[in-house]
């Protein structure tokens, strides 16, 4: 089975440890959080950013999804993972909303 491309590799964000972004932004939440883990096949909150809050968009940290999913909605990213996992696309992750 392809290894899938997790948000981070995608957008390049220089969020992950050490990363030019790191210092300015902290450690990106998608990778430290375990919660998202395998939804639509990513590490963590890869592949299910758009859930997670604190990430980086458009040079700006975002906040909860409530806030931030229409904006998302738009994204290069999501699309991707949309297209790519067809009708296993998870928008949002039970355990997000009803937990």
């Amino acid at each position: 089975m392809e290894r899938k491309i997790n948000c981070w590799e995608f957008n390049k964000c220089g969020r992950e440890p050490e990363g030019e972004n790191s210092k300015e932004f902290g450690a990106c939440p998608t990778k430290l959080t375990s919660e998202f883990d395998g939804v639509n096949g990513g590490k963590n909150g890869g592949r299910s950013c758009w859930t997670v809050e604190g990430t980086l968009c458009n040079g700006e940290i975002q906040g909860a999804i409530g806030s931030k999913l229409m904006d998302c909605i738009h994204c290069e990213f999501l699309k991707y993972v949309n297209e790519e996992e067809g009708r296993e696309f998870v928008l949002i992750p039970k355990k997000s909303f009803y937990e």
